[in-house]
């Protein structure tokens, strides 16, 4: 995982909610503004930082294997 541990813009600690995001979003397929909105995420600032994120551990890791 390479969520930041705060939002970029309120500082708010986001990181500690991104495991039951990822698993109702992308591994359950519930729609992600329902999701945050029932983990209590309401800033927008810190919604960009759940729905903007993509993770890329294993594309750095395909590339320090080379």
């Amino acid at each position: 995982m390479m969520m930041p541990v705060r939002c970029f813009t309120c500082g708010a600690v986001v990181a500690d909610k991104w495991e039951e995001y990822d698993k109702r979003v992308n591994k359950g397929g519930e729609e992600p503004g329902k999701v945050l909105n029932d983990m209590g995420v309401t800033r927008y600032c810190c919604r960009r930082m759940f729905i903007s994120n993509v993770e890329l551990i294993d594309e750095f890791m395909e590339l320090g294997r080379k």
